[in-house]
């Protein structure tokens, strides 16, 4: 790897923009700079580094092989300045005036505003800007950056991420539900007779969340909707026990009497959209909910 880089960022810019742009004209219009400079910069790139980049083919250029290569590899490469220039930015000016995260919906509602209220005593003048989100959903809020930190059901590729806590999901109907009433074990078959309650994946390529074998489901957009209609004896769902444990404990839902697959495991991960350029407040309130998930939680760190 060479200590001294023979093409600068400029270069690569030029190179990025002929391709997004569609070609030299146009490349030159967004850059701000003459074509012919445009020009001059991605013939002076292929000359230092030897490479064609683009050919003629009719009357239109097109990357070759080694320009595909040269092109993903340069927006990569620009991608990384800028974000090490925003870094840069940021730790300058201290705290950051705002916080934005993408938490699984999953997680209780109740200990995140928990997390919430005791980082407000400390920081109260931080804007939060909370992404509830479902399965996908929260890791393309990674992937695109949208977020500074996420609380998700897995790792996305890309990243690291530690784990958080485990959560236990029970299947629970209210008391008067059917399926109650029927006074035995249940099967999967009872279960494919009645409404499945689902929560719609927030990402843009979905991932079902849904039990498949269900003849009717319900499918909504928020847990508060699914645990609403639940109490209501619209149908079943598998909730984190820790989001439903208040309708348990006064009757509105009641665990299913499954002969077998009555319970589920989940994990949940703490992850940060990167690590090396997170702000002083987001390392803060990862520490706060890593902390009072261990507290508050200490059942869900071990399966039981």
């Amino acid at each position: 790897m060479a200590d001294h880089p023979r093409i600068s960022l400029e270069q690569w810019r030029s190179l990025r923009a002929v391709v997004e742009a569609g070609g030299y004209a146009s490349a030159a219009e967004r850059l701000h700079k003459s074509q012919s400079a445009v020009t001059y910069a991605v013939q002076k790139l292929e000359r230092l580094l030897g490479v064609r980049v683009f050919e003629i083919l009719g009357r239109k250029a097109h990357l070759t092989a080694a320009g595909e290569v040269l092109y993903r590899r340069a927006k990569a490469l620009l991608e990384e300045a800028g974000a090490l220039e925003d870094a840069a930015a940021g730790l300058a000016a201290g705290w950051e005036p705002e916080l934005r995260l993408a938490v699984e919906i999953i997680f209780p509602t109740w200990l995140l505003l928990q997390c919430f209220g005791q980082f407000a005593e400390e920081r109260p003048q931080t804007r939060i800007e909370l992404y509830e989100s479902v399965l996908s959903g929260t890791e393309e809020a990674l992937a695109q950056r949208q977020v500074d930190l996420a609380i998700c059901s897995r790792v996305p590729p890309g990243f690291a991420g530690d784990p958080l806590m485990r959560l236990r999901f029970v299947a629970a109907a209210h008391p008067d539900h059917p399926l109650h009433r029927l006074g035995r074990e249940l099967t999967l078959q009872d279960l494919r007779k009645h409404r499945h309650l689902v929560i719609r994946d927030t990402g843009s390529r979905r991932r079902s969340g849904s039990w498949l074998g269900a003849e009717q489901s319900w499918t909504v957009s928020h847990k508060a909707t699914s645990i609403h209609a639940a109490t209501l004896g619209l149908g079943f769902a598998w909730f984190p026990e820790e989001t439903v444990r208040d309708e348990l404990a006064r009757g509105a839902l009641k665990p299913l009497p499954l002969r077998e697959g009555g319970e589920r495991w989940g994990e949940l991960y703490l992850v940060f959209a990167d690590r090396d350029y997170a702000g002083p407040g987001t390392l803060r309130l990862a520490q706060i909910i890593r902390t009072r998930v261990q507290e508050l939680c200490p059942q869900a760190k071990e399966r039981s």
